[in-house]
């Protein structure tokens, strides 16, 4: 089965580095260039898990993270959040609205793999 996943970032960069990575390890690679692209697109890529920025323009990861979990997609599937931010107080505010988890940028290609296998139940 193949993993289904929606990057969520304004960073053209990013979003290039995490189709080229996660396309390599198999998965289906969708993206979005801000918060309400994405949240726009999830119910058309019926994704298995969510990556989103925090800073975006339009809508930041935050509200990304609270529209996915209570409004009308109101999902259960995991989202995790890759950002250069690290603070704690944010790591809450994210857990708070309902991320799953948190990746600081950058990323480690076979890290990233892992952690999407196992937050989807793929993991071997």
């Amino acid at each position: 089965m193949t993993i289904r996943v929606l990057a969520i970032d304004d960073s053209r960069t990013i979003r290039d580095l995490l189709r080229m990575s996660l396309e390599a390890a198999g998965f289906q690679f969708e993206c979005a260039n801000d918060g309400v692209d994405g949240v726009a697109k999830f119910k058309d890529v019926q994704p298995d898990v969510v990556i989103t920025d925090i800073n975006m323009p339009r809508m930041d990861g935050f509200e990304v993270i609270k529209e996915l979990r209570s409004g009308s997609a109101a999902t259960r599937i995991p989202i995790l959040v890759l950002t250069t931010e690290s603070s704690p107080e944010l790591k809450s505010r994210a857990r708070d609205a309902g991320a799953t988890g948190w990746i600081v940028k950058p990323f480690e290609d076979a890290a990233l793999v892992s952690v999407l296998k196992r937050v989807t139940g793929h993991a071997a």
